[in-house]
């Protein structure tokens, strides 16, 4: 039993990581800066960190993956433990590199089997954090 729960699990975290690649993939082709990827402050992690291409907005996004057997929302997905989770680590990155920059929070939503992404969807502007 203990060894399914440690395969279900590492292909859980596969799943998530293959998901990043697209997402950051994804967003080179719009000219998204990728600053960091998985980036850990203790048990907090920020998925992607990434600049506008007109480098005036830092992004943090969430990065959904699923392999199309859950049909639950991106928005769904990120509950508001995770919202503030995501805060916290977002201020403390803007604090640990003393920025002084507008911030925005957005998800994106792979769905896909590796290597086939059946579908992106970006979700700027998910969530404000301070009205959660």
């Amino acid at each position: 039993m203990h060894e399914q729960k440690d395969q279900t699990m590492a292909e859980h975290n596969e799943l998530g990581a293959w998901g990043e690649e697209e997402a950051v993939k994804y967003l080179r082709t719009k000219g998204y800066e990728i600053l960091e990827q998985d980036w850990k402050m203790g048990k907090r992690d920020l998925d992607v960190i990434a600049l506008t291409e007109d480098e005036s907005t830092m992004v943090f996004v969430e990065v959904k993956t699923r392999t199309g057997d859950d049909y639950q929302q991106p928005q769904e997905a990120v509950t508001r433990r995770k919202i503030k989770n995501l805060a916290v680590a977002a201020n403390a990155y803007v604090k640990t590199y003393h920025l002084d920059v507008d911030i925005r929070f957005d998800i994106i939503s792979i769905i896909g089997h590796r290597p086939f992404v059946e579908r992106i969807e970006h979700i700027e502007d998910a969530f404000n954090p301070l009205l959660v």
